[in-house]
């Protein structure tokens, strides 16, 4: 059978044995196969014109595939009219303003190169009809690199998969996905604290400790509005599988031993979302009462890659947003872009928002071009004259969900389209990202996961018992415990739900958080790098077994500089060095 024929089957609960059935299929077949379409694409425009006609639902039947059809050929119609318009008004608008002084740079004629490119017509207006694709590489004129200096090894998974239909997760796609999240966690505390067998049941009155693994909850009830994490409004959340979903009141003993943790923390950080291991029992009260936590384990280092001199590389990080809000100019861009051109390094990695959503002048409307068209103008166009004058570089894009530019708003989100690639040595990226350059890996995420962490953090002190001890002593201050939950939970966003206060700036799409993995799997090494910019203050430091750099925003007057040694023994960490640097 057929995947296509399959997976009709699947949505319309049918066989091929079936011979009323049959017909139907076939005719589904022939719909998708006209129109190009998969059979999930067929069911969503199905279930939109039976919603709107009924407000419900309905069984797919021959009549329906008629009124799909229907719907189909008038949404073509509709779009090429759209199209036919739009390029009447094109023409309107460079005939009418051509000698126009404030459109002289609209009219592309006589131009070549990046020029050119940004004076083509945009592919949207703040996110309305496209217009046809420009594709800046036919525009290039400068040298194209053989080779670069960096291997760079990225996400396998093909674009398609990560620019997802949002907005359509069901209860029962998010229950899944994290009961799944809490089940992983529990295979990894059984793998590491050998003397716990299996898992507890949080509800269940027991005499005897039992250790178990659930999600921290907020108690919105006992703690009241506005109000954070404390001793008084924990709620332990179960999966299905270890707690039939339960969520119990939790209780945090006295005396409280902390076990498994670095020497030397003197804690734990507990926040809403965070999965936690907790020995204790229920006595019967209502509540759970734990007497010890099992720290998470800490994700393994990395294998130390050979000595290779060749494989040394030096890096730019910067985040935006790259002007400031009292103006579209992009000056510390520029004095940045001047800055890459004097020292060429190897890769320069920049985190949007390239063109805000959120800033003033693009709010109000108060820009004479389309958000598409200043992102090629102030970005893609120098970009391209420092490949020129770097032709080994690599640059590496990765938007965020306040960039207008993406049609993606939500997180994780997928890479920027094709359009902006404008050289085949830009690399676009996911949101967040999970790479590699010379067998160095990366993770890097534009949410500010820091600051919402910080906002949501409730530190609980206790006894340490049986600690890792490392040299030198592991870091201890408040940026590092920020970072390590990040590692130890494995999570780009390991919040949830996210806090009101903060939901603007993230629009989180449970279902997909899969995509928020640190790392493949809970047992795979952590990354070498991992880059969180941060409106808090900037640094550069070693957590665990990973560089941790918050660049801040450039329009702080920060970014960082990362070199990384080939010729060596030790592990990543022990050679790179990255450091923060002032826009001179």
């Amino acid at each position: 059978m057929s995947s296509l024929r399959s997976d009709i089957c699947e949505w319309l609960g049918a066989t091929d044995s079936e011979e009323d059935s049959e017909g139907l299929i076939n005719e589904c077949i022939s719909i998708c196969q006209m129109y190009n379409l998969t059979a999930k694409d067929l069911q969503y425009k199905w279930e939109a014109l039976s919603y709107g006609k009924a407000q419900t639902i309905l069984r797919f039947t021959r009549e329906s595939a008629s009124d799909v059809k229907a719907q189909i050929q008038r949404e073509m119609q509709a779009k090429n009219a759209s199209s036919v318009s739009k390029s009447a008004a094109t023409g309107f608008v460079r005939g009418k303003f051509a000698n126009s002084a404030k459109f002289a740079g609209v009219n592309a004629k006589g131009l070549t190169g990046p020029l050119k490119a940004a004076a083509q017509p945009p592919k949207a207006l703040f996110g309305g009809m496209a217009s046809v694709p420009v594709k800046l590489e036919q525009d290039f004129d400068g040298p194209i690199a053989s080779s670069s200096r960096v291997t760079f090894v990225g996400q396998k998974e093909a674009r398609q998969n990560r620019a997802y239909r949002y907005m359509y997760e069901t209860l029962g796609e998010r229950s899944d996905t994290l009961d799944a999240q809490l089940d992983g966690f529990g295979e990894l505390i059984l793998k590491n604290y050998r003397d716990t067998l299996q898992l507890g049941h949080p509800g269940v009155f027991s005499e005897e400790s039992c250790v178990v693994v659930g999600r921290i909850v907020l108690d919105a009830e006992a703690s009241g509005s506005g109000i954070k994490l404390n001793d008084q409004s924990l709620i332990l959340e179960s999966s299905r599988s270890h707690g039939d979903g339960l969520r119990v009141p939790l209780q945090l003993a006295p005396d409280l031993k902390i076990r498994g943790g670095y020497k030397g923390l003197g804690g734990v950080g507990l926040f809403p979302g965070a999965v936690v291991a907790l020995k204790g029992r229920n006595g019967g009260g209502g509540y759970f009462i734990a007497s010890e936590i099992l720290v998470i384990p800490p994700m393994p280092a990395s294998p130390a890659p050979p000595s290779n001199v060749a494989a040394s590389f030096d890096m730019c990080i910067a985040c935006g947003p790259f002007t400031p809000d009292a103006n579209l100019d992009y000056k510390p861009w520029k004095t940045l872009i001047s800055n890459l051109k004097t020292s060429k390094p190897a890769v320069v990695l920049l985190l949007g928002p390239f063109v805000d959503a959120t800033h003033a002048h693009i709010q109000n409307g108060m820009v004479d071009e389309t958000p598409s068209d200043i992102f090629k103008h102030q970005f893609i166009a120098p970009l391209r004259d420092f490949l020129s004058q770097s032709p080994t570089s690599t640059v590496l894009l990765v938007p965020s969900v306040n960039d207008i530019i993406s049609d993606h708003a939500v997180f994780p989100q997928c890479e920027l389209d094709d359009e902006f690639r404008g050289d085949p040595r830009i690399r676009l990226l996911p949101n967040p990202a999970r790479f590699s350059l010379n067998e160095i890996s990366f993770a890097v995420c534009s949410v500010d996961v820091l600051y919402h962490l910080r906002k949501e953090e409730y530190f609980r002190r206790g006894q340490e018992v049986d600690s890792i001890v490392c040299e030198p002593e592991a870091a201890s201050d408040p940026m590092s415990n920020l970072s390590r939950y990040v590692l130890q939970q494995r999570s780009f966003y390991p919040i949830f739900p996210v806090s009101l206060d903060v939901a603007h700036e993230v629009n989180l799409d449970v279902s997909h958080s899969a995509e928020l993995r640190v790392a493949e799997s809970p047992e795979d090494p952590g990354p070498d790098v991992m880059v969180l910019p941060s409106r808090l203050k900037h640094f550069s430091k070693v957590v665990d077994n990973s560089v941790v750099i918050n660049p801040s925003y450039l329009t702080k007057g920060t970014y960082a500089t990362l070199s990384y040694s080939g010729q060596g023994t030790g592990f990543p960490k022990d050679r790179i060095s990255a450091d923060i640097a002032r826009l001179s």
